[in-house]
């Protein structure tokens, strides 16, 4: 079999690319991503994109961050497509750099379709997202053939930052593993209302911090006692969080623990809670 050699597609002056930088490994980029890094003039970036990323780009390279978490200061959504508008028409090559993917969670579509009103040409880079990547590095498939033929993506909050945009009732009765972003803020009452929807409370969960990082950390627990074992361990977003018996797989799936010789800590005294740091 011959073997053909990549050759990437030519990032034009004037164009947006919007690329998923993954969730947090350099590594887990793709070529394009890559590529594009090394070749663009303004890199426009997330918070969640890490220093690590962000140090393969090319020495011509100028940086514009674009980060909006939850709570804090941000840009808003409008002004950041003004600004891919604004550099491409200088004639710019844009990097427009998400983490994970900038089709799952990542407003990537809105930030496109902002592109084309304006006339903008530009490519979509897929990356890989952090509900599949990130729980892969803490070793919890989303799909097992013994526990699950299904799994739902859901936002732990809808576009107004509460949970009512969401029927949880549906997804505890309908989805046997749900994978939730951006939860950490409203656990509690995501929590109440999948046990209220008839999930039972033993049901396991996991709740991955700073997914495929250096500083990744993992907390095993249960649907029902997963608000206050994240509070007592200290788990901070960005944090993916899985409910389901997917979570049970990381005993024997954690890879990455045994990799590094990882250690186990009690999150609380009798057991239910427990934290594995990775690294």
């Amino acid at each position: 079999m011959e073997r053909t050699p990549y050759t990437p597609p030519a990032f034009e002056p004037g164009h947006v690319w919007l690329c998923g930088a993954g969730p947090g490994d350099p590594g887990l980029l793709t070529l394009h991503a890559l590529h594009a890094l090394q070749s663009a003039d303004v890199v426009v970036y997330d918070a969640l994109v890490s220093d690590a990323v962000l140090g393969l780009a090319g020495p011509q390279a100028t940086f514009e961050y674009a980060g909006k978490r939850g709570g804090r200061p941000s840009p808003k959504q409008a002004d950041i497509s003004l600004r891919l508008v604004q550099r491409a028409r200088e004639g710019k090559r844009v990097l427009r750099l998400k983490g994970g993917d900038p089709f799952v969670f990542g407003r990537g579509g809105e930030e496109a379709l902002s592109l084309v009103a304006a006339g903008v040409p530009f490519r979509i880079v897929p990356g890989v997202t952090a509900g599949i990547g990130g729980l892969a590095y803490a070793g919890i498939p989303v799909t097992h053939r013994d526990t699950n033929q299904a799994v739902t993506f859901v936002t732990g909050h809808d576009a107004s930052g509460d949970v009512t945009g969401v029927d949880w009732a549906a997804l505890a009765g309908g989805a046997p593993v749900l994978v939730i972003y951006m939860a950490m803020k409203h656990l509690a009452t995501i929590a109440e209302r999948l046990v209220a929807g008839g999930r039972h409370g033993d049901t396991p969960v996991a709740i991955v911090s700073n997914a495929a990082l250096p500083d990744q950390r993992v907390l095993e627990t249960t649907l029902a006692r997963a608000p206050a074992d994240a509070e007592g361990a200290g788990m901070a977003p960005p944090c993916v969080v899985v409910v389901g018996e997917v979570a049970r797989l990381r005993a024997g799936l954690d890879w990455l623990g045994a990799l590094t010789d990882g250690k186990v800590l009690v999150a609380d005294p009798l057991g239910l809670g427990r934290e594995r740091r990775t690294g």
